[in-house]
């Protein structure tokens, strides 16, 4: 068995490289660490007539003899998402591929890796589970009462389901902990299964040399005879982190490449040396905040060698190869640019406070048109926290128009600009699936040329406040209403905006997402964040500012 530490993704990610189905000239002698590789530069022709002329032979880039295919198939969380039936599903779709492989001929010469799990099974749902998962994002903390309003439609599309911590637990038996925790096994090991007919002769054995998921890519690179990249579209690469495991296909008694490797998430740190092993549980992932401080951390030392499971703590009885570990840590952590560690989770979201470069940062106002779908969080405005408006530029044809002018977000949390079945403008928040805001006009929008404008008024006083909104139509006001609160941290990663229709799921459920196509036109629309009022305030009260903005942020 492996052990591997990989990021969050959602479902199950196949990756294929047939590498053996294409070829360079005979001749030329390619220069495989600079990608792409680059053409050869063929003589000038000196013949007048293309009647007479040989045309330069055909460049095609082969991989070298004898390279396999690539199949890798990474899952993530199988079948714990929900009590569901995913884990078969995937697995009996994956089997499909790898059949079809097999009836091209192909089989026997790819190379497929199959990670079972990208890291320990996810406990973002504490002690009662969740019915949206966004909840989590947003520090916002569902009751047992939230999660059985939904019980029917747990696991099908009206929920963002996420189990409770336990189940998390024990679908990382033997080991302690989960998902975020970095500093244990529970929160980084899975097993993989390597299959490769042509290249590897044992069959049906196990290997339990300590690798990691960097070490993927430099075995491919070994398997198929190819160097390690140098350069990439003329940006110079630095060098490949992990080591090939090919070495162990042939030999199951092989002393591990892989000699030491370190973990960090949200501050839970660890560090493997030659079988040992040291770490602190910073937080867990259950928990709102960590611990302790970084440097009051308490950490664990185990001996891999003989305890698998992580089961008896050394740390008492060998302080001198704790403080190794430790010091060790450090050395990786530098070396690797994972200082300074940041500990907070909810805060990191947002670029601004993290510290994080933003491509809108700065922006006040941004204007987008008809078209222009499916922009993530990151390509969008952030309107959260803070007064806005939304101005939109329509046309309205003779017999009147209905569906989504602007939206953001979806079924679990976000907002959308749009007319209503009648024509009327309407604007719905819809806090994370828990509690939705409308406010709607009470006359459609008539023919023509016209301007509709929402206006949000933020109530302040921290994160995720409420406020006023407003409808106006050729600035006359039409509609207003309270929104009691607002999503502080993020809508969704994978509903995002949308210019003249809902894609996805829907924000509200006033209209379906196959059915909220605009039919009318939308020249713009804008979106404006409020100018801030000029800075009077002297350093006593931008102190005392700054102390309830980190307060608000605390609670």
């Amino acid at each position: 068995m492996r052990q591997l530490a990989m990021p969050y993704i959602f479902g199950f990610m196949l990756a294929v490289f047939f590498t053996n189905v294409a070829s360079a000239t005979e001749s030329t002698v390619l220069d495989r660490s600079v990608l792409p590789i680059p053409e050869p530069n063929y003589p000038h022709s000196k013949v007048l007539d293309a009647r007479d002329a040989t045309p330069p032979p055909r460049f095609e880039v082969k991989a070298p003899e004898g390279a396999p295919n690539v199949l890798i198939v990474l899952i993530d969380d199988m079948g714990f998402g929900m009590s569901s039936a995913f884990g078969e599903y995937a697995d009996t779709e994956i089997g499909r591929l790898v059949q079809a492989i097999g009836d091209m001929g192909q089989l026997d010469n790819t190379l497929v890796f199959y990670i079972v799990g990208d890291n320990g099974t996810s406990a973002e749902g504490g002690m009662s589970g969740m019915f949206n998962e966004y909840t989590y994002f947003n520090g916002v903390q569902e009751t047992v009462q939230d999660v059985l309003k939904h019980y029917d439609a747990l696991g099908g599309p009206m929920t963002y389901a996420h189990m409770a911590a336990g189940w998390a637990v024990a679908g990382d038996t033997p080991f302690t902990w989960t998902k975020q925790v970095a500093s244990n096994f529970g929160g980084t090991r899975n097993g993989m299964v390597v299959h490769w007919p042509k290249g590897i002769q044992a069959k049906g054995e196990v290997r339990s040399q300590f690798h990691h998921v960097i070490d993927i890519a430099p075995t491919v690179l070994e398997a198929a005879n190819i160097p390690e990249p140098k350069s990439v579209n003329g940006t110079v690469q630095e060098p490949i982190e992990g080591v090939s495991m090919a070495y162990s296909f042939a030999d199951a008694k092989a002393d591990s490449h892989h000699k030491t490797q370190y973990f960090e998430i949200y501050g839970n740190r660890a560090v493997y040396h030659d079988g040992w092993f040291a770490g602190t549980i910073h937080k867990a992932p259950w928990e709102a905040k960590p611990r302790a401080k970084l440097l009051d951390d308490k950490w664990e030392l185990y001996d891999t060698r003989k305890d698998f499971s992580l089961a008896q703590d050394l740390s008492a009885q060998n302080p001198q190869k704790l403080k190794e570990m430790q010091d060790l840590f450090i050395q990786e952590a530098i070396k690797n640019r994972v200082l300074p560690i940041d500990d907070r989770v909810f805060e990191r979201v947002i670029a601004k406070l993290a510290g994080r470069p933003d491509l809108m940062d700065g922006r006040t106002s941004l204007t987008v048109y008809p078209g222009m779908k499916g922009m993530s969080e990151n390509v969008f405005i952030n309107i959260k926290n803070s007064s806005h408006t939304i101005t939109a530029e329509l046309d309205i044809p003779k017999n009147g128009a209905k569906g989504v002018i602007l939206a953001q977000g979806g079924r679990f949390g976000g907002w959308s600009l749009y007319l209503d079945k009648g024509g009327k403008p309407a604007y719905a928040y819809n806090f994370l699936g828990l509690k939705r805001f409308n406010i709607a006009a009470a006359k459609p929008l008539p023919p023509g040329k016209s301007t509709l404008r929402f206006e949000f008024a933020y109530d302040g006083g921290g994160l995720g406040k409420g406020g006023t909104g407003k409808l106006f139509v050729n600035d006359q006001p039409v509609g207003q209403g309270q929104i009691d609160m607002t999503q502080a941290m993020i809508f969704s990663v994978d509903d995002a905006a949308d210019v003249g229709e809902d894609d996805g799921t829907p924000v509200t459920e006033d209209y379906k997402a196959m059915d909220s196509h605009f039919t009318g036109t939308i020249q713009k629309v804008t979106v404006a964040l409020q100018s801030p009022k000029p800075n009077t305030q002297s350093a006593d009260e931008e102190a005392k500012k700054s102390a309830v903005f980190k307060k608000a942020m605390a609670d």
